[in-house]
């Protein structure tokens, strides 16, 4: 008796996804030429993912020749934020990084494909890769509605959620997915709630200015937006903080804790890059290069550390004296950040390019620590 799509929901829901949607595998051509525009705008700001190769990521066929219906799951990973530790100055993480939803995602999915499999047919999972626009694909399929901050929000769930695909050659038969209701109306607290003003227009965001995207980008962290970091460590959530859908749901608390969601700036800058790496490691950091997380840490102290604390000035000295040209550098945005100029001694004579503009940046130390937008 062939599979019907009422008993690969249920398989996929058993399996942990808060929802499941079907669509056939036809290309996305619109998507495709969407893709070209703004990347002619310079909006990718270097970003690969969906923007790498269009042509590839708009068609399912290049994934799994002569596949015929897409299946797509969401993961719920809304969570209850764990409390700040107060001991020393702390970064702050993405609820999206917070614990591997992606494993989560893919549990969901790969159940659907072993069901698939077991039939007979191929099923190929897609999820966080750059094969498919999960967006576009879960759009299609009636997962959700497209929000004003770009992001897909799923019906009674919101927009924090991960995507992910079954691509199949099975017989399914299908209807074509009524699309959801635009849930916005003439809501912008998305587009007024981001600190550097990227999301440009309504479903529009500009890399260049995406915080989430620029502290996974290599080489200086542009000076404009590093007071706008604040605390963030590691991508952003103001649009999805902000996004009334979101606030909807009784949110559970996190398997990771406090430490998923905060890493504590001076312990991670004593650390070796072994020891940081295996700690944060998770994460997309640029070229695998450890400097890079440094860079973030440097930010953050610089925007939140207390110039009194002995640590702080121990741990800028050690950054100063740090082999790599991007780690001094920041330590000087940061000691100038704090009022520590007086620790600048140390790169007085450096003539690598990135420490002399620091060294040359007109810049004003903070009176106090900034303070994280209000997400009330």
């Amino acid at each position: 008796m062939p599979i019907t799509v009422a008993e690969l929901e249920a398989v996929g829901r058993e399996a942990g996804l808060c929802a499941v949607g079907f669509t056939t595998a036809d290309p996305f051509p619109d998507v495709r030429a969407e893709l070209v525009v703004r990347k002619a705008r310079g909006l990718a700001g270097g970003m690969q993912f969906t923007y790498r190769n269009p042509a590839r990521s708009t068609d399912p066929d290049r994934s799994l020749p002569d596949a015929t219906t897409l299946i797509v799951g969401a993961y719920d990973y809304q969570r209850l934020e764990p409390d700040r530790p107060a001991d020393q100055p702390v970064g702050r993480v993405a609820a999206y990084s917070w614990e591997d939803h992606y494993a989560a995602l893919r549990e969901g999915l790969d159940a659907i494909a072993t069901v698939l499999r077991t039939a007979g047919s191929r099923a190929t999972v897609i999820a966080d890769q750059n094969h498919l626009v999960d967006r576009a694909v879960a759009h299609r399929a009636g997962i959700g509605w497209w929000g004003k901050s770009s992001n897909v929000l799923v019906p009674g769930v919101g927009s924090l959620v991960v995507l992910g695909s079954v691509l199949t050659d099975a017989p399914l038969e299908i209807a074509t997915a009524a699309p959801v209701a635009d849930g916005c109306g003439s809501c912008r607290q998305c587009l007024d709630g981001c600190p550097t003003g990227a999301i440009i227009e309504p479903g529009v965001v500009d890399a260049r200015r995406c915080l989430a995207w620029l502290l996974q980008v290599d080489g200086m962290f542009p000076a404009e937006h590093r007071d706008a970091l604040g605390d963030r460590l590691y991508g952003c959530d103001d649009c999805q903080d902000v996004c009334p859908p979101n606030q909807i749901r009784r949110r559970r608390p996190s398997d990771a804790g406090a430490d998923g969601a905060w890493v504590p700036i001076l312990d991670a800058l004593d650390q070796d890059d072994d020891a940081l790496m295996a700690r944060l490691g998770r994460w997309y950091i640029p070229n695998r290069d450890p400097a890079y997380l440094r860079r973030n840490l440097l930010l953050v102290l610089g925007n939140i550390g207390d110039p009194g604390d002995p640590r702080v000035a121990a741990v800028m000295g050690r950054a100063l004296d740090d082999r790599r040209a991007v780690v001094r550098a920041h330590a000087v945005w940061a000691c100038r950040r704090l009022g520590l100029d007086s620790l600048l001694g140390r790169v007085v004579d450096d003539t690598t390019p990135e420490v002399r503009a620091e060294l040359d940046r007109v810049s004003v130390a903070r009176a106090e620590a900034p303070t994280r937008p209000s997400t009330a």
